[in-house]
């Protein structure tokens, strides 16, 4: 069974930084592709970063120049930086993995993703 527990959410303001992490337990984690989504209240979940097996990286576009999404397989973790954050970035950040084949493109489908974390909070004072 695989486990997914993400850490780093908190409080920030507006301009700030902060790091998640998302380390998983089960499974192979070289096998899996990973994902970031957010919720943000009274919004739908939404697509924010993945990585594939490769490296091969995915950002929703009102993120990218502001986040970098990278793993250490060594650690079976994924980490999220995210830099110069607004308050529109406000949402429980969730991880997601997916065991693929090397060739299987990033998927931003929700339902694509097979396991989940229990979510961070990220909230982003003005």
């Amino acid at each position: 069974q695989v486990q997914l527990v993400e850490s780093g959410g908190g409080l920030v303001q507006a301009g700030g930084s902060l790091r998640l992490s998302c380390t998983a337990s089960g499974g192979i984690f070289s096998r899996f592709a990973m994902a970031w989504f957010r919720q943000a209240p009274g919004k739908e979940r939404e697509f924010v970063a993945a990585i594939s097996r490769r490296g091969n990286l995915d950002y929703e576009d009102s993120v990218k120049g502001r986040f970098t999404l990278s793993r250490d397989n060594g650690r079976k973790t994924v980490y999220l930086q995210m830099s110069s954050l607004k308050p529109e970035d406000t949402a429980v950040y969730s991880c997601a993995a997916r065991s693929t084949i090397l060739t299987v493109p990033i998927s931003r489908a929700y339902d694509d993703w097979s396991y989940w974390g229990q979510g961070t909070q990220v909230t982003v004072s003005s």
